[in-house]
């Protein structure tokens, strides 16, 4: 697995982490934040032909 990959898969792994955190404590615009961010991520990832669990 390239470094690319790792950092992709880091960096989602945190934004969904962030996302439960935010939704729990009602932080609507964090939420949409790291939404945006989750689905920017996985269009990265697609465009690269990096496969990620749906």
């Amino acid at each position: 697995m390239g470094e690319f990959t790792t950092t992709i898969e880091t960096r989602l792994d945190q934004a969904y982490k962030g996302l439960q955190e935010a939704r729990n404590s009602g932080d609507d615009f964090l939420a949409d934040t790291l939404t945006a961010e989750i689905e920017d991520l996985r269009r990265l990832a697609d465009d690269h032909g990096i496969p990620l669990p749906r």
